[in-house]
């Protein structure tokens, strides 16, 4: 680590200067931030010369591991030929194509457009925009209303944050946005019904699903959106028969699907998209995050051969389509995308999630799956979370007052290892980089382990007979 940081200047200065994101302000002004400095492989180190093993991968994102001058080498070899040249207009420039090829190739047969933007958020209002467009374009531009699910995320701006379902990004901001609607949670250990099976209760949620569209009227209706396994709302995976049975609503109402892959796109899920492995067949599919691994801000937005040949078919009486961003498919963006993908493919980083993922799994559930605190171990490859219980029998959560998972959180980043609470699941979240070996896997288990036990160990009667949530 650079020893050139003085890190209570820069501490003060943060403060000072900066509104950070997904953060107590009051706390951030009062205490200051915690200042990455650097990073190699699957750890980051801080200005105070904290060493920690990054199990969530950045924020879902970090799939090829920090430090990889490869992507700086392209980054710099495209700066140098171009830096920057805007794509409306119909211009274009080499890495943006190459791109386009290279992740088209990866797509389902029915998906060959890409659009090209800056993140998960402006990709996801992308697709909401072109849906009501592609809609209009058809003469039903009353189909504008978005399904989306409680708990979900999507993003982050007006549009996103309306089709996440986390109450804290809406209050105080007035949202969700009228066309937004919000449809069962499946998460199966949480909300099945006693001697309910997975499939029926999947069949169940499906018929839910399609309640809300008859009562709102399937000529309303534009679209759904669905991540394959729920990232921030507790990395809940699909109960078996979920999607299928989604789809046959969807199908059977008209109803565009749009695969939210975000966070499983890129390998997370041990295959190059979730759609892949839970047998989806989106109209539309929004990625981000590991497309770069979060060198650079990029995101690609796909749509379907249908969805495209009514958008340009449209362009002969409505002119250019009018939506955009300066930074839309951005030379250096894409190149460090490429450079990206070379190291994922070149270095089996996806075989590797899957067999070491799978190895990370199978080693948390022989440490913890039997504890009286935990409720179940979720997750597929190199994601996944502990779903903590004030009372595993009766499925009695703890009070969410306690924050449990942020305190187990606490206790494990003291060890080395960052995990994520996810306060709304009361969960501890994992998504380590894919590059991720089996003694790290072990260096995570083993402080997950130890600061959980360290946690549980010291609970307050209150705390443990728990309230529900």
């Amino acid at each position: 680590m650079p020893t050139s940081y003085d890190s209570d200047r820069l501490k003060k200065a943060n403060s000072a200067n900066i509104l950070h994101p997904a953060s107590v302000v009051a706390d951030v002004a009062t205490k200051g931030p915690r200042i990455i400095a650097t990073g190699k492989g699957c750890f980051i180190t801080d200005t105070d010369g904290k060493r920690q093993l990054d199990g969530v991968g950045g924020l879902w994102c970090m799939n090829i591991g920090y430090g990889r001058p490869e992507i700086g080498d392209a980054m710099k070899k495209a700066s140098d030929q171009l830096g920057y040249f805007h794509t409306f207009g119909g211009h274009s420039n080499p890495a943006q194509i190459e791109l386009a090829e290279r992740l088209v190739a990866k797509m389902p047969d029915h998906i060959n457009k890409v659009f090209f933007g800056s993140s998960g958020s402006d990709a996801n209002d992308s697709l909401m925009k072109i849906v009501w467009y592609y809609n209009g374009l058809r003469g039903k531009p009353e189909k504008r209303k978005i399904i989306s699910r409680k708990q979900a995320y999507h993003g982050t701006t007006i549009a996103s944050a309306s089709l996440t379902g986390l109450a804290s990004f809406h209050r105080n901001f007035g949202l969700p946005l009228t066309e937004v609607k919000h449809t069962s949670l499946p998460h199966y250990y949480r909300e099945g019904k006693p001697g309910e099976s997975e499939q029926d209760f999947s069949n169940r949620l499906a018929r839910e699903l399609e309640d809300m569209i008859i009562a709102e009227g399937p000529e309303t209706v534009g679209a759904f959106i669905a991540e394959p396994i729920m990232g921030a709302g507790g990395v809940i995976t699909p109960p078996e028969g979920y999607f299928p049975a989604v789809q046959k609503v969807l199908k059977k109402h008209d109803i565009l699907f749009i695969c939210d892959e975000v966070v499983c796109g890129f390998g997370r899920l041990g295959d190059w998209f979730g759609h892949r492995v839970y047998d989806i067949r989106p109209d539309m599919i929004a990625t981000a995050k590991g497309i770069t691994s979060g060198y650079f801000p990029l995101s690609a937005a796909f749509i379907s051969d249908d969805i495209w040949n009514v958008l340009r078919d449209g362009s002969a009486t409505l002119g250019a389509f009018a939506h955009g961003f300066t930074y839309s498919g951005h030379p250096v963006g894409c190149a460090a995308a490429m450079a990206n993908l070379d190291i994922l493919e070149n270095e089996n980083l996806i075989g590797n999630a899957a067999e070491v993922g799978a190895y990370l799994h199978k080693s948390l559930a022989e440490a913890l799956g039997d504890h009286a605190h935990v409720g179940e171990i979720r997750g597929h490859a190199m994601i996944g979370a502990i779903q903590l219980m004030a009372d595993r029998d009766t499925k009695t959560g703890f009070d969410l007052k306690h924050k449990i998972a942020a305190r187990c959180v606490a206790a494990i980043g003291e060890l080395g290892v960052i995990y994520r609470p996810l306060p709304t699941a009361d969960s501890i979240a994992f998504s380590p980089p894919l590059c991720l070996t089996r003694g790290e896997a072990d260096q995570m288990v083993d402080a997950l382990h130890k600061g959980f036990h360290q946690v549980m160990g010291n609970l307050s009667p209150e705390e443990r007979k728990g309230l529900g949530t």
